[in-house]
């Protein structure tokens, strides 16, 4: 144990070794804790080496009890950062590296000591990229942890892993339809998700909006149970996210009176269908919908003389149905203005619920006659009476 009597000599010490370690390669990584600072939340910063497009960079992860804030910065500034962390309020630092571990203790008295221990690591971490700047959903992110996604420090729970991945497909391939979309001219934007349930997906869609994009956004989560409805409303509150809210209701009953983006990805069933309804009629640019539950056709199924023998086996019978829905669905939305894709967004792997219908409203008009000749189609040849959606629409054009 090596005691200094004066903090100052002390802190240069501590981070001229910090400096030393990135130099000659050993350095794993640094912790700055025990904050008695007035910042409210702070409680630790977390400082490791990244590789970025601008060479290799510190990365300081700002760990507070509301969010979680990952900053680079250069060798030199980010030294000056850690010598400056100490003056605000952080009272311990720990240095690990091949070399050997350093911890500097400050008391309350401002009597510091530096303790030297035999390395914890054998190896230096690869270098790995800047992936917290980049990725579109940020793993140090409060609402992930408030939602249970991540736990204390910042890893995703091994229970969560499927979870963690169909929020970041889903944030990706909502970017990119995004980005192939009239919305993105515009400034603000206005999303209502149908269906929310715990707000997975709603969490990283206004974040991604908001504070990747920086756009004025307003997100609203609609969802039936008013347990999950309050969790929700109390985690947006915590991270300052002041155009979230979440309501309890009911997909048939809520109005929209405007919204340029719908998302229903827990919608079961018919569900799906009055969401998709309340985006058409809403004229939404950018529709997102995730079908389950596939209900309501599969007993309606008439199976052709051909495919009898086939469409006796309940499972064949099942993917029959799903395969009719959602393409009846496709070609209704076409029908009313849209151009479709629908496709698997997460592997059936990780997630039963892995297809994803994508709709995104058209400039130019077309005549809709080309799909109600195959909607009439193939509702005749497999005996269909009625689907949702076009009986919702027929009912509106009709009033």
């Amino acid at each position: 144990m090596l005691v200094f009597p004066v903090m100052v000599e002390h802190i240069e010490n501590f981070v001229s070794e910090i400096g030393n370690s990135i130099k000659n390669g050993t350095f794993v990584k640094l912790s700055l804790a025990n904050y008695k600072g007035s910042e409210p939340h702070l409680q630790k910063i977390l400082i490791r080496l990244v590789e970025t497009k601008k060479g290799v960079r510190l990365y300081f992860l700002y760990r507070s009890e509301t969010r979680d804030v990952a900053k680079n910065y250069d060798f030199d500034l980010g030294l000056g950062l850690i010598a400056a962390a100490f003056d605000d309020g952080f009272r311990n630092g720990h240095l690990f590296t091949t070399a050997g571990d350093l911890q500097l203790d400050i008391s309350n008295k401002g009597k510091t000591r530096l303790n030297r221990a035999k390395p914890a690591f054998r190896q230096t971490p690869p270098l790995g990229h800047d992936r917290e700047k980049a990725a579109l959903v940020d793993v140090a992110s409060f609402y992930l942890k408030a939602l249970g996604i991540t736990d204390d420090t910042g890893r995703i729970r091994d229970k969560q892993q499927d979870k963690w991945r169909q929020i970041n497909k889903f944030v990706e391939v909502m970017a990119s339809l995004y980005n192939r979309s009239e919305l993105r001219e515009r400034r603000s934007l206005n999303i209502v998700d149908m269906g929310c349930g715990k707000g997975y997906l709603t969490f990283a869609a206004y974040d991604y909006f908001k504070n990747k994009l920086g756009l004025a956004v307003t997100v609203t989560g609609v969802d039936v149970k008013s347990d999950l409805v309050d969790l929700c409303n109390g985690i947006s509150g915590a991270c300052d996210f002041d155009g979230l809210k979440f309501v309890v209701g009911k997909i048939d009953d809520f109005e929209i009176d405007d919204a340029d983006m719908l998302i229903a990805l827990h919608a079961c069933n018919t569900a799906t269908d009055e969401a998709l309804f309340k985006g058409i009629k809403a004229k939404a640019g950018l529709i997102l919908a995730a079908p389950c539950c596939h209900q309501e056709i599969r007993p309606q199924i008439l199976p052709p003389a051909m495919m009898k023998d086939v469409l006796k086996h309940g499972v064949m019978l099942e993917r029959c149905a799903e395969f009719i829905t959602d393409g009846l669905r496709s070609l209704l939305l076409e029908r009313s203005g849209y151009s479709t894709k629908l496709f698997e967004f997460v592997s059936t792997e990780h997630t039963p619920k892995n297809n994803m219908l994508a709709a995104t409203r058209l400039t130019e008009s077309r005549s809709p006659g080309q799909f109600q000749r195959q909607i009439d189609d193939i509702k005749e040849f497999y005996g269909i009476r009625h689907q949702r959606l076009e009986t919702l629409l027929e009912a509106e054009n009709a009033g």
